[in-house]
């Protein structure tokens, strides 16, 4: 519940906005005239005022966004919300811990919540709390679906543009004698996974469809006539569709948390029988969440060949005291020395670093808090819906 003597406070991390302004900073100034243009509302760049300028706050029952980028670690975030002074946040990457409350509820900007661990809404899953946990799905699929074909190509098809382009600068590559030294293999006709087929993995496959790729794609059985309907092919299980495939993409998302096991039910999902199906020097793509996974089995695969190359976009957040690695992205770096050429691991950068993508989700965050406040209507919740609140699309 909020305040009624003051206004609603919302603590809005990670930048709204990501060109640069005349200072050389990313400039939040579409999010935040947008703010202002709603009825009740005020975007506010800092910290909460100190006692001597409360009274420049507007009076109660409005609702006022703290702008604070600059909050990047679990500890920053709680001494900036020591006392209960915010009522809601809205996130991107920040990690949000267990021990930090929002009585009014979380947006993730973006589709995953893994980063949104807070207990108001009961963790990530958003299983069990008392506030609404939400997110903004689809506002960034396409980005994400770009970058994930971005890494893709980083290795297929397998022209090595970097080498040849010096050799031809330094006078060393004579397209007659030469040419025959670098064959390589389009995409057309290869088979590519597609595992899941949310907004991202709809996307992925309307891109290999336009490379004339065989395109398999393992979703629940009701998305098997639409599947069809776009050109690719359905497959009843993960093995079937990753077999003889020169590449898979996963976009499943983590599920909700396994009760015998305690942890989200795709965890692992990508292990060694999944990875065992590919023909051998696939390229596994990974723009998801990073615990789908099997690390160990991931690592046999680059080893023995069968995986010939990795791509990961995932959480990774660094202590700034003790260096100390934590997130998704951890278990990956455990491979680097034994895989380092045949590795790119990301820092869940895919979706967070398009600036419309980044302003539009964060205006539908101001609007999901904004609702959930004023009248209990929950856009895009996550998990469960807490007692007081209505879900509306």
């Amino acid at each position: 519940m909020t305040n009624p003597t003051r206004p609603t406070r919302v603590l809005v991390l990670d930048h709204v906005g990501l060109t640069l302004d005349a200072t050389g900073r990313p400039d939040p100034s579409q999010v935040r005239d947008y703010v202002d243009g709603l009825d009740g509302c005020r975007f506010v760049e800092g910290a909460i005022p100190g006692a001597e300028d409360a009274a420049s706050e507007a009076a109660a029952h409005t609702i006022h966004f703290h702008y604070r980028p600059d909050i990047s670690t679990p500890a920053e975030l709680r001494e900036a919300t020591k006392g209960g002074v915010y009522d809601a946040v809205i996130a991107a990457a920040t990690l949000v811990p267990e021990d930090v409350s929002f009585p009014a509820g979380g947006v993730r900007i973006g589709a995953g919540t893994g980063n949104m661990a807070s207990a108001s809404w009961g963790g990530a899953q958003g299983r069990g709390g008392t506030a609404p946990l939400m997110n903004t799905p689809g506002v960034n699929c396409v980005a994400t679906a770009q970058m994930a074909w971005k890494a893709l190509m980083h290795v297929a098809p397998d022209l090595p543009l970097a080498s040849l382009s010096e050799r031809v600068m330094a006078g060393r590559f004579d397209t007659g004698r030469d040419l025959a030294s670098v064959p390589t293999r389009k995409l057309e006709g290869r088979r590519i996974a597609v595992i899941g087929y949310g907004n991202i993995g709809r996307e992925m496959v309307r891109l290999a469809l336009a490379f004339r790729m065989d395109v398999r794609v393992f979703a629940r059985s009701h998305h098997a006539p639409r599947i069809r309907g776009d050109g690719a092919s359905h497959a009843a299980t993960i093995q079937e569709a990753a077999r003889d495939a020169d590449m898979l993409s996963v976009h499943l998302g983590l599920g909700p948390v396994d009760p015998a096991r305690g942890i989200p039910a795709n965890t692992g999902l990508i292990d060694a029988g999944v990875l065992e199906a590919l023909a051998p020097g696939a390229i596994l793509v990974n723009f998801d969440r990073g615990e789908l996974v099997d690390c160990a089995a991931l690592d046999a695969a680059l080893a023995s060949g069968q995986v010939g190359h990795a791509a990961i976009d995932a959480d990774v957040f660094v202590d700034p005291e003790t260096g100390a690695v934590s997130g998704p992205m951890a278990p990956y770096l455990d491979l680097v020395p034994r895989h380092r050429a045949r590795l790119c691991l990301l820092p869940h950068a895919a979706a967070d670093t398009d600036h419309p993508t980044r302003v539009a989700g964060a205006r539908m965050a101001v609007d999901q808090i904004v609702r959930a406040i004023r009248t209990g209507e929950v856009t895009n919740p996550v998990g469960d819906l807490p007692d007081g609140y209505t879900a509306t699309r």
